[in-house]
């Protein structure tokens, strides 16, 4: 199950669906980004995906998906394929370029559902990518 669920946010994320997305996270939510701030529940993680889907067009790729035997910790590592559409505040200025980026998550699961996601990229290469 902790594969399935891993498997369908991810899924969801390639179709843009953030109700899909949400569907798969439990009450008790907490989101670590990389080199960002940590969020608390379900309402901040919808806000901040908004924000992202207007900022930056992404399709994971390459993925590979790990689980614990109980179910209660998963991991992925993937290729985040994007468009940088519009400048993200403190970053560099969009100019619709692209770039690929290596990256990973880290999940904590409880009946079924993420309770934790921590993302994990390197900004400064992004950075190089974009700037380039």
């Amino acid at each position: 199950m902790t594969r399935a669920t891993i498997e369908a946010y991810y899924a969801a994320f390639n179709r843009g669906d953030i109700d899909a997305m949400l569907d798969t996270l439990h009450d008790d939510f907490t989101h670590n980004v990389n080199e960002g701030t940590k969020r608390l529940g379900k309402a901040a993680f919808a806000d901040f995906c908004r924000h992202m889907s207007k900022t930056y067009r992404e399709n994971l790729t390459d993925m590979v998906v790990f689980s614990n035997p109980d179910g209660t910790r998963g991991a992925a590592e993937f290729v985040v394929n994007g468009t940088y559409l519009q400048t993200d505040p403190g970053l560099p200025e969009a100019r619709g370029q692209a770039y690929v980026l290596p990256a990973g998550g880290f999940f904590d699961l409880k009946d079924g559902k993420i309770t934790r996601v921590t993302t994990y990229y390197n900004l400064q290469d992004w950075i190089r990518q974009v700037s380039s």
